[in-house]
């Protein structure tokens, strides 16, 4: 079925009336309805929004303060109706302005039957394939809002028990320590653990969902990168191991940058943790910290298990894990959140490693300036 058995509604936008009953007649001859015929921009912009039209068939030269495209474009801004422009003639700045639109058309006078009938089935064809598209846009949309929608709860609900959980465990500490025994239950010390475990990971999934969907923005603030690191370290001495060595190592005065310091604390945590995490048999663990061509080059080194060229190259994709991570704890998130910290803050990162010979993270962040 045509464009012009469904019986289409056209508004004529034309203020020359000999042109415009000829145009409704070879309309009407096609099986169109023409459900009005106004002349000037004020009118069309009242019709058009009084009878929502299917189509508008916008003459350029009209009656009235503004011509057929500025009618056209608060249409456009008003109501969602596919515009052909006609005109006598066709010069290159008019037809820049008609482009610039968005229009479905253009169409030259006089009319000719065949050539009126082609543009009007393809601009509400055109007219069509946007709706759908709008259309997907807007379920996309809404499915974005409810996958985040359905994390914050699903956070929020699974944490709730697990505070319990770790208050309870807390209590059973306590109640060790105060009966002297100075002997805590290893069970305790698991729940703990696990706990500790299971909110890290519910962390790293809500920012993860955030991050993918542009829901995570920067908040720069001034800080003092050189104290930053060094308040890192010192958070992160519970998971060092007698085994490890971690040091701090600066090549450059303190230096102040503009950088989202809650971002660039779950960035540093995660590098170092998993520096010291995959370095099971202990070893040299290093934050280095300079400045060069106003950025900051944070780079963490470990002489862990490595990894091979081909894990590296899945390093920042979603729960990736080399391979010969053996027993080693992890969910594959964790580089992912840092990849997508980095480039929040328009930095690179880079990666360095070998089996058996460590591993080597570089990542550099500009210096950006905080919007007032």
């Amino acid at each position: 079925m045509n464009f012009a058995e469904k019986a289409v509604n056209i508004l004529i936008v034309e203020d020359e009336l000999l042109i415009a009953n000829n145009l409704s007649h070879k309309l009407e001859s096609l099986g169109y309805k023409i459900v009005g015929i106004v002349s000037s921009g004020a009118d069309a912009i009242q019709r058009a929004g009084e009878i929502k039209p299917d189509l508008i068939l916008m003459d350029i030269v009209i009656k009235g303060d503004i011509d057929g495209i500025e009618t056209a474009v608060i249409i456009n801004q008003k109501f969602d109706i596919p515009i052909i422009y006609t005109t006598a003639y066709a010069d290159e700045e008019t037809l820049q302005r008609a482009e610039n639109t968005g229009s479905y058309g253009y169409l030259l006078k006089p009319f000719k039957q065949r050539e009126l009938h082609a543009t009007i089935k393809i601009a509400l064809s055109k007219h069509q394939e946007a709706v759908k598209m709008q259309k997907l846009i807007a379920l996309a949309a809404a499915k974005i809002e409810n996958r985040d929608r359905f994390f914050s709860m699903a956070y929020h609900d699974l944490n709730t028990p697990l505070t319990t959980i770790q208050l309870s465990a807390e209590m059973l500490e306590n109640s060790e320590l105060q009966r002297g025994s100075g002997n805590l239950n290893k069970n305790v010390v698991r729940i703990k653990k696990a706990v500790s475990n299971m909110s890290g990971l519910l962390e790293d999934i809500l920012m993860l969902s955030k991050a993918e969907y542009g829901k995570v923005s920067l908040n720069l603030n001034q800080i003092n990168a050189t104290d930053f690191c060094t308040s890192i370290l010192e958070e992160l001495q519970p998971i060092v191991t007698d085994k490890h060595l971690v040091t701090f190592r600066t090549y450059t005065d303190p230096v102040y940058a503009n950088l989202d310091a809650k971002l660039l604390h779950h960035l540093l945590t995660n590098l170092l943790s998993n520096a010291i995490k995959y370095s099971p048999n202990g070893g040299n663990v290093s934050l280095e910290l300079s400045c060069e061509n106003q950025q900051i080059i944070l780079c963490v080194r470990d002489e862990g298990i490595g990894m091979t060229a081909e894990d590296q190259e899945k390093l920042f994709q979603q729960f990736e894990r080399g391979a010969n991570v053996g027993k080693i704890k992890g969910s594959g998130l964790g580089l992912c959140i840092v990849k997508h910290i980095v480039d929040l803050h328009g930095g690179t990162i880079s990666v360095e490693s070998a089996i058996g010979k460590g591993t080597t993270v570089i990542v550099t962040l500009p210096f950006l300036a905080i919007n007032h």
